[in-house]
């Protein structure tokens, strides 16, 4: 018998034993010993890692010659298995096109409904926000206008030297590539060559390399290298083999609905990209906060997901229903075209809004399309019972600033509902009759020579009745009666805030009463100014809403705060968001570090003068007890602390804090005139 040690590359060892009539030996039950006693020194050879065999001397001559060879038992032929499918779909932007895998759980719907008898089945996918119909290979929008996307089945995948990603082939492409695999696997016969009608040429070297060959006439004219005219694409065979990012899915329980509303343009950011694509990165932030933050709630199913839907009102205003931009195209110089194409396309947006016919325009379509993707939530979500919100970025936050202003409650609507049944009751009453019954029919005379009937004395305020010469306790009577006859009946009256309005419009309804408003650097503060509104009564609310966040980048030049105008009296620094990790971030925290550090040092310096010049000013007198300065001190700042009042921020937010400030970055602080534009578009 011969012993051998086997030596790997860290040092670890193993021996082994064979008969010199035994021509293999398995070590390990991993690896294959194949024993040849012709060749010359022992070695062992692996596909993976290479190892070294040194003979046991006392157990083997020094003229003996032996060779081991290692082989990896992956290289030995494994049955053939059945790739696993994956779904993917098609994204094309800007002349880019991707593919992108669907989430674990939406693959495995669609792979059911494939397998299924009747494929002509609709799968929802991604949240339900999209329907997929097995059949057709198509991917449908369910809650915006979006062109249908391809989807395929993918079992095979190809890369080149300048691609990213992966790519996966088409169905029938990778059907017969998976056909000419099972034939290689199952008779172990490898370096086929598959060629294609196409022209493409794929050779199966072995299961772990199999490259594919495109013909010199599909190559781009431009490469001159003869390298490169047959460079291959690496082929891989199932989606485990190839580096792609794959979500498990989104949690099917939905706590909170939250509509998303743009600004001016049909950019929202630097990229320029749409309402739609800004929505989806800031659904697919929420997701990932909630699994981070909330990782233990979402297991235990206590926690679902945030809904975010886009509200476009662009399209509809610039569309052929309007008209608008071939009109302002016929005036448009046509020097600088393409900034004046960047003004018309955004920054009329404000103008537009503040003109009658086209503000009517966008608070319909606003309203409609929030209304319209409600009810067809509702429908997707029969079972759905969370809140819902509203967000505004820009000019779309004081376009539902506005609108929020003007909504009903159910009190006033069931009151206009019943305002036809009450005029034909009081309708019956005359004037003459009303007088009659409140014992005034001797200012019948007066009121009649005025051209006075029921609905101009409803419009009557008590000066206009006092003008006519009505004593004090007959007006008060008749206001009295009118009030209580024609005018709403509210149990709770609320403070009401000023008409902010610039134009005059019939604001439509929200079908269902907003949780929360956030604005997102809003210039509500400032339109409300300029149009003469100088004060928010601290006692108003919004009729349907109870809360209000105003939220902006400190560097933002649109963005404008909301407190001073409620709390006029008192100097309130914005609430500072802190970062999803926990704290400030690291310029923020030295920053007040030092600024802490700068007024110790300062009340210390002017501390010990203080205490000096007393000393030299003060006459000598006999020797007190000593004062205690530090306890003095405290309880000074405590009473101080004491007697400075709690500061209330008007009921706008339920008495809470208003506006609130993100955290810039390090490198904006550097200069805020550089990252300012790019401040207003952050929020996305």
């Amino acid at each position: 018998p011969l012993s051998f040690a086997l030596f790997d590359q860290r040092g670890s060892s193993s021996l082994i034993q064979a008969d010199r009539a035994h021509t293999c030996v398995t070590y390990s039950g991993n690896y294959r010993v194949k024993l040849n006693i012709k060749t010359g020194a022992p070695s062992v050879c692996s596909t993976e890692v290479l190892f070294t065999v040194s003979p046991v001397v006392d157990e083997i001559s020094p003229s003996s010659t032996s060779s081991f060879e290692m082989l990896d038992m992956e290289s030995v032929p494994a049955p053939y298995h059945v790739v696993q499918p994956h779904w993917f779909f098609c994204r094309r932007a800007d002349d880019n096109t991707s593919w992108l895998p669907f989430s674990i759980e939406d693959s495995d719907k669609l792979e059911d409904a494939y397998g299924n008898a009747d494929k002509d089945t609709v799968v929802a996918v991604d949240g339900e926000r999209y329907d997929v119909n097995v059949k057709e290979r198509r991917r449908y929008a369910v809650y915006w206008e979006q062109a249908p996307t391809e989807v395929r089945r993918c079992t095979w995948f190809y890369k080149g030297d300048k691609d990213t990603r992966f790519m996966p082939y088409p169905e029938d492409f990778s059907e017969r590539l998976e056909d000419a695999y099972k034939q290689a696997v199952t008779k172990d016969e490898w370096k086929k060559k598959l060629d294609f009608p196409s022209g493409e040429t794929v050779i199966l070297h072995n299961p772990k390399l199999i490259m594919q060959y495109q013909p010199i006439g599909l190559q781009d004219e431009w490469v001159s290298s003869p390298s490169e005219h047959t460079r291959p694409r690496t082929v891989k065979r199932g989606v485990d083999n190839i580096s792609v990012e794959i979500l498990d899915g989104e949690p099917e329980k939905v706590d909170h609905l939250v509509f998303m509303v743009h600004g001016i343009g049909p950019a929202c950011d630097l990229r320029f990209r749409s309402i739609i694509q800004c929505v989806n990165d800031f659904r697919s932030a929420s997701l990932s906060l909630l699994a981070s933050h909330y990782k233990r709630a979402q297991q235990e199913g206590k926690v679902g997901r945030v809904e975010f839907l886009p509200v476009n009102w662009h399209s509809a205003l610039h569309g052929d229903a309007t008209g608008v931009d071939e009109d302002i195209q016929r005036i448009t110089l046509p020097s600088i075209s393409r900034l004046r194409h960047f003004t018309n396309d955004t920054l009329l947006d404000l103008f537009f809004y503040n003109s009658p016919t086209y503000c009517q325009t966008i608070v319909d379509t606003v309203a409609s399309e929030i209304n319209r993707l409600h009810v067809l939530f509702k429908q997707r979500h029969p079972e759905f019972s969370g809140a819902v919100s509203v967000v505004g970025h820009s000019l779309g936050s004081l376009i539902l600033f506005d609108m929020l202003t003007n909504q009903r409650t159910g009190s006033e609507v069931n009151t206009e509902k019943m305002s036809g049944s009450e005029h034909c009751h009081i309708s019956i009453d005359t004037l003459e009759q009303i007088l009659t019954r409140l014992g005034l029919q001797q200012y019948l005379a007066t009121l009649q020579a005025e051209n006075m009937d029921l609905e101009s004395l409803v419009l009557c305020q008590e000066t206009d009745l006092k003008d006519l010469g009505i004593p004090l306790g007959p007006r008060k009577k008749i206001l009295n009666y009118v009030r209580r006859k024609w005018l709403p009946k509210v149990r709770h009256q609320k403070p009401l805030l000023l008409d902010s309005s610039p134009v005059s419009i019939d604001y439509p309804q929200l079908s269902f009463h907003p949780q929360t408003f956030f604005a997102f650097g809003s210039p509500i503060g400032m339109f409300l100014t300029v149009r003469g509104l100088k004060r928010i009564d601290p006692n108003y609310t919004f009729p349907t809403c109870k809360s209000f966040y105003n939220i902006y980048h400190p560097y933002d030049p649109v963005a404008y705060r909301i407190e001073p105008m409620i709390v006029s009296e008192v100097d309130l620094e914005p609430m500072l968001i802190p970062h999803h990790k926990g704290r400030k971030r690291m310029h923020l925290e030295l920053k007040d570090s030092l600024t802490r550090m700068g007024m110790d040092l300062k009340n210390n310096v002017l501390g010990s003068l203080r205490t000096a010049w007393q000393s030299f000013a003060r006459l000598p007198v006999a020797a007190l007890p000593p004062v205690e300065a530090d306890e003095t001190t405290i309880e000074t700042n405590i009473q101080e602390i004491q007697e400075q009042p709690e500061i209330k921020v008007g009921m706008l937010n339920g008495g809470r804090r208003i506006d609130y400030v993100l955290q810039e970055k390090p490198i904006e602080s550097f200069n805020e005139y550089l990252f300012a534009i790019q401040s207003h578009l952050c929020y996305w």
